[in-house]
């Protein structure tokens, strides 16, 4: 089913029924509904701060990751319904695909749609995706599709995958202002971003960077070596504390790129995944 709004959905009420949302569905299903938002347009003055947050240079131009921003209110809102199946804040977002089919106009206006997807068993819980795609008329210009884990067990007999430091390629300096920064001209204002205290009340020592800040990050480093038309996944692995000092590599393999994060000093993974131009890889 779908429901067109006439506005993007005000994030301030939807993050206290995300507070107040406790029960878990028995049995749970996601529900058939499907969120769109017509006649979406940048910002200039948010697309601009947004860049120099995550380290793009200023342009006429779209960010790969910047509909994903765009699309939030509305996942947000999809996400604190009566009928989803899970609280918000019991939810981990894992993995991140985004497909940009061509590039996007600053200018340019067009349509959002969001649903949620595919829900699956998953050897630490339950897994799902949200699904936000971009259209100009019948054309897609734009997907992307968000990964989560509900968690209801933890993995027996698994270690966090650990290397040995290595040089990277670039180090990245990350100051503690990154969480609340990027928490701004995102919308992402979950506490274990902002807020040392909360962060701790959730089992981190410190704040976190978000994990789409890191992806946005990642994008950045490759602007200009990038097709017009490109796939980017990723995975999330351990949280960046904040502040951080994190290694990045990015390194050609046949017609793709192999990216990856990770702490400097113990070598522990933060991200990893692949970009490659649409058609390269499937």
């Amino acid at each position: 089913m779908r429901q067109e709004l006439e506005r993007a959905p005000s994030l301030g009420p939807l993050y206290r029924a995300a507070a107040l949302r406790r029960s878990t569905a028995k049995e749970p299903s996601l529900p058939d509904r499907e969120l769109v938002l017509r006649g979406v347009r940048a910002d200039r003055d948010h697309l601009a701060a947004y860049d120099r947050v995550c380290g793009f240079r200023l342009g006429d131009t779209l960010p790969g990751t910047y509909p994903h921003v765009l699309a939030f209110p509305l996942a947000l809102r999809l996400m604190t319904a009566g009928e989803f199946p899970f609280p918000l804040l019991g939810l981990v977002h894992v993995e991140n695909e985004i497909r940009v089919h061509r590039p996007i106009g600053a200018s340019e206006a067009f349509d959002l749609a969001v649903r949620a997807e595919a829900l699956r068993p998953h050897d630490r819980g339950t897994q799902l995706d949200v699904v936000a795609t971009a259209t100009i008329g019948d054309e897609p210009i734009w997907s992307g599709r968000s990964t989560y884990l509900r968690r209801t067990t933890r993995s027996k007999g698994t270690k966090t995958e650990t290397k040995e430091p290595v040089p990277a390629r670039s180090v990245w300096r990350i100051p503690k202002r990154t969480g609340p920064d990027y928490a701004a001209v995102s919308g992402d204002r979950n506490p274990i971003h902002t807020s040392r205290l909360l962060a701790k009340a959730f089992g981190f020592p410190r704040t976190i960077a978000h994990g789409m800040w890191t992806k946005a990050r990642c994008l950045a480093a490759l602007e200009g070596r990038l097709l017009d038309a490109y796939t980017v996944r990723v995975s999330f692995k351990l949280p960046i504390l904040l502040p951080a000092t994190a290694g990045f590599d990015a390194r050609a393999d046949g017609d793709e790129w192999v990216i990856s994060v990770w702490d400097v000093r113990t070598g522990k993974p933060h991200l990893s995944g692949t970009a490659y131009g649409t058609g390269a890889a499937p």
